[in-house]
């Protein structure tokens, strides 16, 4: 692969739940909801979080595979076994996360401020070696209307962050 390949994925994920007593008469719980992706429009409805990963999975595995369709097939197959390690790891932290989430909602958003301050930390370390104004070419046409698209991409999605904050501090 001679150059970096950027893609994105989008999801909207939506739970309902539902309280309801069994015919013994016990309190049950069932979760349920559907997944979009936001670039194609599928939508996928689920009732247990197996077909919300594989969906997922399904979506990500494609958009990994158009992304190398110009290498070997052997590259092909290591890269896709990277891509999906994240899985791995989603498979094991998840139950923990969502339990961690209905209990603690604002908990966990500070989490997520952490993890954004994190990831802007390690940006600026990236970003500081290119300060050097000596290395530094004129910006084409094509150079603005990428940056213009990324800022208004971080414009919409802290805009959806700040929304979702002030939900979660209105419900406690």
């Amino acid at each position: 692969m001679s150059k970096t390949k950027n893609a994105t994925a989008s999801f909207v994920v939506r739970f309902n739940q539902k309280i309801y007593d069994s015919e013994e008469g016990e309190a049950q719980v069932q979760w349920r909801g559907s997944v979009r992706h936001v670039q194609d429009g599928d939508e996928k409805r689920f009732s247990d979080i197996e077909d919300l990963i594989l969906f997922l999975q399904s979506k990500l595995t494609t958009l990994t595979l158009r992304a190398t369709d110009d290498v070997s097939p052997e590259e092909q197959k290591g890269i896709l076994a990277k891509s999906l390690d994240l899985w791995k790891q989603v498979t094991a932290d998840y139950p923990k996360k969502v339990l961690d989430t209905i209990k603690d909602p604002l908990g966990s958003v500070e989490q997520l401020q952490e993890q954004v301050q994190e990831q802007v930390h390690q940006m600026s370390d990236r970003i500081r070696p290119n300060l050097d104004p000596g290395s530094w070419k004129p910006a084409t046409k094509n150079d603005l209307k990428e940056t213009n698209e990324s800022i208004l991409a971080l414009a919409r999605a802290v805009h959806t962050l700040a929304k979702k904050v002030d939900q979660l501090s209105e419900e406690n």
